[in-house]
């Protein structure tokens, strides 16, 4: 066929048939589709900022390091639906698009950093001090190494950071938050205000009736949805954990020993010294100072003969020998007596002396102490790999058709059926659920499949996995009067007492409004008045209530009000007697203190208001189904 098609196009018709031929593969390519190869758009970018494209493997690593140490953080494993639930995914996506459009505004400016500077803040970041307080080089190359990063692409970070840090602090880096806004500030937090006040209780409703027949029928069937049964689910459950699969494995002493005599530093608390050290950069220097000290001289009068100052002496603290970073200086100070010096040790940072100023013995605890705790940890890592055995075997009867209660009784595990629960984990009893598996959302998974649907198992924090069924689905029903009257008449009384009481307390305020003595208003309700003092916003305490309090404040001097107190049944009724409005000293540790806060805010705003306005010049867009995509909510 290729020599057919050269042969065809030796002269000038054939090219040209062939050039029309192959033009509209072109044009017919494009309208099929094939143009999405010249438009990657939507295949590989997740966003764009101006000309930055965002990749969706890029937003995906990205994601689930974030998804990881929340999860180091929290000592749980953090679920995609969680993860969405909270957000993470967009604010994520948020930092990641700011990060670029400054990125994308520094290109335009011209900015840049140069690769001495860069260097500097690399050497001067804490976070790279050795124990000497000096940038380690080591240390260094562990850290970025560990958070995967290379040198050169961690120096390019750095310097992508500094540069957004500059245009950052550039639009809001010097503003300075108005005396008179810290002021009113000041006036809103920290004002007090004193009142008198009486308590209402349930007994100023007096005696409440039952209700009619025809009056509770009325009631309920205005609230029919609050007395609404909700929808309950049996399922079938068969959890498999580390735990329980640890309990059935027997440890051998002659096993727990090996471990106690290959760990003796995990069973007692190991010898700890207290080390004081010299650095010296002449190993000449050092030698002649090992001479003084052994001629008689003090560690700290040797070091000053030598120029050494006060800070030059590094005292490691009271340490065990895995803590001295050096390996040389920790084999020395370790095999020195109390109140010794050493003789010059070459170390990675120089020439060095060290004496011991104290020595803490170590203590081991007897192996009958640890043994139990040895064989649990023994049994639990022997049945690791029994849970992924079982899950493979569970996992290969329900590929077979089995359900979950029949994949337990061939295999010779215990499933448990719960009878009834809702969405909230209770029972038909109003009644937390008691034997549900901890640590496992078992009721939303549940709620999110239905009957006779194979899903996946849920997996336990601390190991293991637990499979469920949805054997019955009981839906939503609104209940009759007579399965919910008892509940019924409780709720009509509650508020017909809630109603009552605030008339009364009502009644109260409009007798004050009229000048009467607050003593006589309060003797003939049965109650006596109360002082307070000290009351600021947004601080409640018993018997005044954060409603109370909130109202008070809204009271001008010398007139009364009410509030509900710490339930529907309680009202406070009360007099503003007092306003105590605080000054203002800019220049306390307080009012400092407040001053950096609103300076914070005002920065926050600026810094927003900017990033929002760069998005918009530069042109943002989102490509929703990749993000979905990147973040596990839709099949790839």
């Amino acid at each position: 066929m290729l020599d057919g098609i050269r042969k065809a196009t030796a002269n000038w018709l054939g090219k040209l048939v062939m050039a029309v031929v192959v033009g509209f593969l072109i044009i017919s390519f494009g309208i099929w589709g094939i143009g999405d190869i010249f438009r990657m758009y939507g295949r590989t970018t997740l966003a764009k900022v101006g000309s930055t494209e965002i990749g969706v493997e890029q937003f995906r690593q990205l994601y689930n390091d974030r998804l990881r140490a929340l999860s180091q953080q929290l000592k749980r494993p953090i679920t995609p639906d969680m993860a969405r639930a909270l957000g993470i995914d967009r604010r994520l996506l948020a930092e990641v698009i700011s990060e670029s459009a400054l990125d994308e505004r520094a290109r335009q400016l011209g900015l840049n950093l140069a690769d001495d500077e860069v260097a500097r803040q690399i050497t001067n970041d804490p976070n790279f001090r050795g124990p000497i307080g000096q940038f380690d080089r080591f240390l260094f190359d562990a850290k970025i190494r560990n958070a995967g990063y290379s040198e050169p692409r961690y120096a390019a970070e750095q310097r992508r950071v500094a540069l957004r840090r500059e245009i950052a602090l550039t639009v809001s880096g010097q503003v300075a938050a108005p005396k008179t806004f810290a002021d009113a500030m000041n006036r809103y937090q920290n004002e007090e205000r004193g009142i008198e006040y009486v308590v209402l209780g349930p007994s100023a409703a007096g005696e409440v009736p039952a209700p009619a027949p025809e009056v509770l029928a009325k009631y309920f069937g205005e609230r029919k949805a609050r007395f609404r049964a909700p929808e309950f689910r049996k399922l079938v459950l068969l959890p498999i954990s580390v735990d329980e699969l640890a309990r059935g494995i027997e440890v051998s002493d002659e096993d727990a020993r090996r471990v106690y005599d290959d760990h003796p530093d995990r069973f007692g608390s190991p010898e700890r010294r207290q080390i004081k050290q010299i650095v010296f950069q002449k190993a000449d220097d050092a030698q002649a100072a090992a001479g003084r000290i052994a001629a008689g001289g003090t560690f700290a009068a040797v070091a000053a003969e030598f120029g050494k100052k006060e800070q030059d002496i590094i005292d490691l603290g009271l340490v065990t020998k895995a803590a001295v970073f050096d390996p040389a200086i920790a084999d020395a100070a370790f095999a020195l007596p109390e109140g010794a010096t050493s003789a010059p040790i070459a170390g990675r940072f120089g020439t060095s002396l060290v004496t011991i100023v104290k020595i803490e013995p170590g203590r081991s605890q007897p192996f009958a102490e640890v043994a139990p705790q040895i064989k649990k940890e023994i049994a639990l890592e022997r049945a690791k790999p029994k849970v992924l055995d079982v899950h493979d075997k569970i996992e290969d009867e329900r590929a077979s058709g089995m359900r979950i209660q029949e994949v337990a009784r061939k295999l010779g595990l215990p499933s448990r059926t719960i009878e009834a629960v809702d969405r909230s984990g209770r029972g038909p009893d109003g009644q937390p659920v008691a034997d549900l598996p901890a640590g496992a959302d078992i009721v939303s998974a549940a709620f999110s499949t239905d009957v006779n649907v194979e899903a996946d198992p849920v997996q336990l924090p601390a190991g293991g996995f637990v499979w469920y069924d949805v054997a019955a689905i009981t839906p939503a029903r609104e209940r009759t009067l007579d399965e919910v009257k008892d509940k019924v008449e409780a709720q009509w009384h509650d508020e017909e007492v809630a109603r009552l009481v605030s008339a009364k307390a009502a009644e109260m305020v409009d007798k004050l409004k009229s000048e009467a003595s607050f003593a006589d208003v309060a003797a003939a309700a049965g109650v006596a008045v109360q002082p307070a003092w000290g009351l600021k916003r947004g601080h409640g305490s018993e018997p005044i209530s954060a409603q109370a309090v909130d109202a008070v404040f809204r009271t001008a001097k010398g007139a009364p009000g009410s509030a509900e107190g710490s339930d529907p049944t309680q009202r406070i009724v009360f007099r503003v007697t007092d306003i105590k409005e605080p000054t203002f000293d800019a220049a306390s540790p307080d009012g400092q203190k407040l001053m950096e806060t609103l300076r914070r805010s005002l920065s926050d705003d600026l810094y927003g208001q900017y990033i929002a306005s760069l998005q918009a010049a530069l042109g943002t867009s989102i490509n929703e189904e990749q993000l979905r995509r990147a973040i596990g909510s839709e099949s790839n």
